[in-house]
């Protein structure tokens, strides 16, 4: 009995994974990298879904609404936002910070 619930729990494990949308990709700010630690948020349908970006600049953060989303970028005591959609499959985006009067924004590369 107790090696069914192991087997049963084994395999249902993934299918959580595998329902939520991976929305991945990498931050630069001009032509280099955002350092490591930079906070990434992702708004879904009143849900907040946060990481930070590792040493080159790369995200992933697991969405489980499926749509349009804001993704938001916390840096240099900013916070530009931007729209995209989470899919039921891993989706990629790659962001440019740009600087213009001192205010930041963001946009897809």
């Amino acid at each position: 009995m107790k090696s069914i619930r192991i087997l049963l729990f084994a395999l249902l494990l993934p299918v959580s994974r595998v329902a939520a949308g991976e929305v991945y990709g990498t931050i630069t700010d001009g032509s280099k990298s955002v350092p490591a630690g930079v906070k990434v948020e992702i708004s879904a349908s009143g849900h907040l879904y946060s990481a930070e970006t590792d040493k080159f600049g790369s995200y992933r953060i697991y969405v489980k609404e499926k749509g349009k989303c804001t993704l938001t970028v916390r840096t240099r005591d900013q916070a530009p936002t931007v729209d995209l959609y989470s899919y039921e499959k891993s989706t990629r985006y790659d962001w440019v910070l740009e600087a213009k009067d001192g205010k930041l924004s963001i946009r897809r590369k």
